[in-house]
């Protein structure tokens, strides 16, 4: 006969409670029934409540206060409520839930819950329990991170790391390739070939399987048409979503590469219109004042032939009558950084007087800061400024294939009006339209004002609007129109 005294003891209901109180997680226990027997702090609190009874009797009433819904935010009908599933015998070891007291239409709470059977006898189930994990901040981090990656304008997609698979494209890429999801999603970058002409395909292929951060560099993106655009881009190692993934994100380089490719069409073109000008026009250098450049109609004016003029100066040369005049001038053009019609006389190479209007723009070419001269023959008569106009619309008459700075400056002839009203630019604004004034790039301007160089874009981007213009030549004549910049 055995000893009562030495038989097991059976769990209670107590010590079941005495155990739940313990832990972080929450824990509501029902009977097979469906009637709640008890619930841990952490789990009232979880649902938003103090006591036992506003959780619900019973797994109906549970479900007259609480409406749940899916991961996708599809509203579950009671029978799919965890309460109910864990009645009819269903498992389910990690199912997520949004949580909201009935009436709500937005989740207040997110559940991650597992079901705990448990019997005294290893018969039938004496008590069933949810096990409750409170996991809102992760997916309220998610929904945050998904809605910033799908309204970012720039261009990303997302990588799994497990197995190297696109699990995500935003709208910017989608817009950028052309692809649709479908094209993208579940593939890898290699099985699409996606980036090309990396530098080190080795090494970024490496750094992406093995989740680091890859550095900015370039590559030529593939595109739905089979065609490759350049881009600039970067990884980022994330950890806000379900899965451990790299955020790629993208800059297309390609509207640059077409323009440098059309800037260097433009300067093949340059040196022909500027030879066939029929005004007499002239380059000097800034740094030394000597002459760089002439055209064929200042070759028949002063009778210099071929490249006698190129390399020397003004007064070498002995082109102006009168030296007062030619520093006047020159003190005029570092006083205002333009001369516009000025009345000169130069001498030819034979010598013979020649009266002109005169006109100069400080201008860069190949990077280097230099003098545009134009000098208009009135020695037969005198031409009003509208007949200037004229000739230099001659000049311009190829001004579809230009797009230097050079255009820019002709341009400003043809306009004697005042000069508009300086527009409503910030300090910091000025300061910068200042030092391009002065032919300092982006990025001499971020290292001069120890700001980034995207700051100085976004400046730039709004100088331009504010001061109605679409290229830095432009905003350089404006500011040195109005004193700003060191030549000024």
């Amino acid at each position: 006969m055995s000893d009562p005294s030495r038989a097991p003891h059976v769990p209670t209901l107590r010590h079941l409670e005495q155990l739940m109180s313990q832990l972080l997680d929450g824990v509501i226990l029902v009977d097979p029934t469906g009637t709640i027997l008890s619930a841990n702090a952490a789990a009232l609190r979880m649902h938003g409540v103090r006591a036992l009874d506003e959780l619900g009797s019973t797994a109906e009433g549970y479900a007259k206060r609480f409406s749940l819904w899916s991961i996708e935010h599809r509203p579950l009908k009671h029978r799919d409520y965890p309460l109910f599933r864990l009645l009819a015998g269903d498992t389910f070891p990690d199912l997520v839930v949004g949580v909201a007291p009935a009436g709500e239409d937005q989740v207040r709470w997110v559940h991650q819950v597992r079901d705990v059977v448990m019997d005294v006898d290893g018969g039938e189930a004496d008590y069933l329990a949810l096990v409750l994990s409170d996991v809102s901040e992760r997916f309220d981090a998610e929904a945050r991170f998904k809605a910033m990656f799908n309204a970012n304008p720039a261009p990303a997609i997302l990588v799994r790391l497990r197995d190297r698979r696109i699990a995500e494209a935003n709208p910017g890429f989608l817009a950028l390739t052309g692809f649709a999801p479908e094209q993208l999603n579940g593939k890898t970058l290699s099985g699409l070939d996606l980036l090309g002409s990396l530098r080190d395909p080795q090494a970024v292929r490496q750094r992406i399987e093995d989740g680091e951060i890859v550095a900015q560099t370039s590559a030529e993106l593939l595109v739905a048409d089979g065609s490759r655009r350049l881009v600039l881009f970067a990884g980022q190692p994330i950890d806000v979503t379900d899965e451990d993934a790299i955020l790629l994100t993208f800059a297309d380089l390609e509207p640059r590469r077409q323009a440098e490719a059309a800037l260097a069409a433009s300067e093949h073109h340059l040196s022909a219109v500027f030879e066939m000008a029929p005004v007499a026009m002239m380059v000097t250098r800034d740094a030394d004042h000597r002459i760089s450049r002439v055209n064929a109609a200042f070759r028949k004016l002063t009778g210099y032939e071929g490249d006698d003029a190129l390399g020397r100066t003004a007064h070498e040369l002995q082109l102006w009558e009168s030296a007062q005049s030619r520093e006047a001038l020159d003190r005029d053009l570092v006083e205002q950084g333009s001369i516009r019609n000025q009345d000169g006389r130069l001498l030819s190479h034979a010598g013979d007087a020649v009266d002109c209007l005169v006109s100069a723009e400080t201008i860069s070419v190949d990077g280097a800061p230099c003098v545009l001269w134009v000098y208009q023959d009135v020695t037969e008569r005198r031409r009003s400024e509208a007949e200037l106009a004229d000739a230099i619309d001659e000049v311009m008459k190829d001004a579809s294939w230009l797009s230097r700075a050079i255009l820019d400056k002709l341009a400003t002839l043809r306009r004697p009006e005042a000069r508009a009203p300086a527009a409503d630019l910030s300090p910091r604004e000025r300061e910068i339209l200042e030092l391009i004034c002065d032919d300092l790039d982006d990025g001499a301007i971020a290292e001069r004002l120890d700001i980034a160089r995207n700051t100085v874009r976004n400046h730039v981007a709004r100088i331009y609007a504010k001061i109605g213009v679409s290229r830095r030549s432009g905003a350089v004549v404006w500011g040195r129109e109005r004193g700003m910049g060191t030549r000024a």
